[in-house]
């Protein structure tokens, strides 16, 4: 009997060697292998990722932030989608920021997040990202990592080709996904040719505010514009918008927009606009759109609504705009650290096409041009290829670069990353993903001077790499180690939502300037109280303010009554703790509400109309010390037509 174990101990071990050498390498791999990969994404108790990483959230509407090597999971900052956790959109500090021109709007799509940069390299002060749906770019505040202004675009459908940024912050973009009627009108669908346009749009950010300022639009044949990057470098002045359907389909357009054997790259002088602009050559449209800004000092959001943009028409500005053909369908256009390449793939490729800016400009010194759209020029297709990977997989989508001279390029249809040499066009390595790619981040592969350390790809479909749950499972990212000749898979980590788009940047960048507290003295809120003792209930009418601190472990004042069925009640509550990572929150039951998330000298307003008499407690949601459990209150509700009258204690201590 112990031969026979040992024996089929044997058999087993062999059979187990056979079956991992018949393994692909990556999809599972040996114990050297993981371990090697484990200690490359290990990071000690108490230590600190080397990167944040910066996802979209696509359908959550929000932004996630991930530490890398680790993929740990940081934060989750609120954006477009309301947030309970944090009572983003439900507190009446917030709400303002979520206003368009349609209404209060608590969700959209946000696909591209883009650092802000100076001299072409990420910053770390702000980090845009766009709302496919109802049109808007939001910037985020990195020192405090909240949302603190988006502004509506336009004349827009489907705001894809955004927020892309110039390399000194200059502008952002963002180009319309779906043509539109231009001005938006009543019109049949299938007069599409006739009525249809595109507008690519460009935003100013202020250098030291970094608030958003429509600065102009570009009226553009109705194709649909799907992304973007602006030059840098040599090719700085200069942003390249994709499109595709040229056909102007309006119709099963997974046909119909796939007839022409080239789409084009629309590439803007965007220096030339200006110069336009300075000449009154631009006309003024009536577009309404809203721009939301929150003030850090008073800490609330107000919403203001503009009636009117400027519009270039190129047919009025020669030297503005013209279109590169590249192979039909493109997704991704990208441009290379020195500004020289432009890769635009056509997704229904199997080569990746890379424009050189240097001949496009050439091009246009010689007007080598094919023919003229709405007056704007047709570059000749093949005096602007500076060269072709050949064979490089299926699907091209999305290039970014490592600094070295190497480029990295998904391939959605194979769920691969090639690796490839620029100039000589080679393919020098190949890698799968997990499954179906869509875009890769190297951090900094979009800008002059990349990291190039680690390469994260972000997938859209899992199937068998996590547990189940469910009908449907998550999205994924995945880690590549891109410092040697070859990649080398270290990790895999679950994202929130849809990752379309990532951004990474040095920790080293963000750390020094990551807000605390928000100074109590500096707190400008109109309805912020800054000592325990000025707190206190009003009223006026059927409106009713509690004036209302919180510090480790009461709430001032904790018993309220003389509050009524159907009064509007707001609750502003000011955290008067001025110690790092201290927040308060407040929930009130039956509120129909979320709670509020109050950060140490900040203040946030909780609004309740209470629905029928009762004694209902509140307490705070936020872990804060050992008596965490006693910080509550209660608030007695009588009758509308009650006598009852309004008083409130501040708590008392027994002799």
């Amino acid at each position: 009997m112990k031969n026979m174990i040992s024996n089929n101990t044997f058999v087993l071990a062999v059979i187990a060697l056979i079956s991992f050498s018949c393994t692909p390498q990556g999809n599972n791999p040996g114990v050297l292998e993981a371990s090697n990969a484990a200690s490359k994404v290990y990071v000690a108790p108490g230590e600190m990722d080397e990167f944040y990483a910066f996802l979209s959230g696509g359908f959550s509407g929000q932004v996630s932030v991930y530490g890398l090597p680790s993929g740990r999971l940081l934060k989750v900052i609120p954006v477009f989608s309301v947030d309970a956790e944090k009572g983003y959109g439900f507190n009446e500090e917030t709400k303002p920021l979520l206003n368009t021109s349609f209404g209060f709007i608590p969700w959209d799509d946000a696909h591209h997040p883009e650092l802000s940069q100076t001299d072409g390299v990420p910053d770390g002060r702000w980090l845009f990202i766009n709302g496919n749906n109802t049109p808007r770019i939001a910037r985020l505040d990195l020192s405090t990592f909240e949302t603190v202004e988006i502004i509506e675009i336009p004349n827009s459908g489907g705001n894809h080709s955004s927020p892309f940024i110039t390399e000194n912050s200059e502008y952002i973009v963002a180009g319309t996904r779906f043509s539109v009627p231009f001005p938006q009108k009543d019109v049949a669908i299938d007069s599409y040719k006739e009525n249809f346009k595109g507008a690519l749009t460009y935003i100013s950010v202020a250098p030291e505010s970094g608030e958003m300022s429509l600065a102009f639009q570009i009226l553009v044949p109705g194709f649909d514009y799907d992304l973007a990057h602006s030059g840098k470098g040599k090719s700085h002045g200069w942003t390249f918008f994709t499109t595709y359907n040229s056909e102007q389909s309006n119709t099963l357009k997974e046909v119909n927009a796939s007839q022409n054997d080239k789409d084009f790259i629309a590439a803007v002088n965007w220096k030339k606009a200006e110069e336009y602009l300075a000449q009154g050559k631009a006309k003024t449209v009536a577009s309404s759109y809203t721009r939301n800004l929150y003030n850090e000092r008073a800490h609330l959001a107000t919403s203001e609504t503009l009636e009117e943009v400027q519009v270039l028409i190129p047919s009025e500005c020669p030297g503005l705009i013209y279109y590169i053909p590249t192979p039909k369908s493109p997704h991704g256009v990208d441009v290379d650290p020195t500004g020289s390449y432009i890769v635009g793939n056509g997704k229904l490729s199997a080569d990746l096409t890379v424009h050189s800016f240097d001949k496009m400009i050439a091009a246009i010194e010689n007007e080598s041009f094919e023919t003229e759209i709405d007056g704007i020029p047709v570059l000749n297709f093949e005096d602007v290829v500076a060269g072709t990977v050949e064979s490089g997989g299926l699907g091209p989508l999305h290039t970014e670069f490592d600094g070295e001279g190497n480029a990295y390029t998904t391939f959605f249809i194979s769920s691969e990353v090639v690796k490839w040499k620029l100039e000589t066009w080679e393919v020098l390595d190949r890698i799968p993903c997990y499954y179906s790619v869509g875009h890769l981040m190297i951090p900094g592969g979009d800008s002059k001077k990349p990291w190039g350390k680690y390469l994260v790809a972000l997938n859209k479909i899992t199937k068998d790499r996590y547990l189940p749950t469910g009908p449907e499972l998550n999205q994924s990212a995945q880690l590549y180690d891109i410092s040697g000749n070859k990649m080398e898979l270290l990790l895999d980590f679950p994202t929130i939502g849809e990752p379309h788009y990532a951004q990474g940047i040095a920790a080293d960048i963000i750390k020094p300037r990551s807000k605390k507290i928000y100074k109590l003295d500096e707190n400008e809120h109109p309805h912020a109280i800054k000592k325990e003792d000025q707190a206190r209930v009003e009223r006026e009418g059927d409106v009713v303010r509690i004036y209302m601190t919180s510090i480790r472990s009461h709430f001032a004042p904790d018993n309220i009554e003389g509050i009524k069925v159907g009064d509007k009640v707001y609750i502003h509550l000011t955290n008067v703790e001025q110690d790092w990572d201290t927040p308060h929150g407040l929930s009130v039951m039956g509120a129909r509400n979320s709670e509020i998330l109050v950060m140490p000298g900040q203040t946030e307003t909780l609004y309740w109309e209470p629905q029928r008499p009762g004694v209902y407690p509140f307490y705070c949601t936020d872990f804060c010390s050992a008596l965490h459990q006693e910080m509550q209150g209660y608030i007695r509700v009588s009758d509308s037509d009650s006598d009852t009258p309004l008083k409130w204690s501040l708590g008392e201590s027994p002799a």
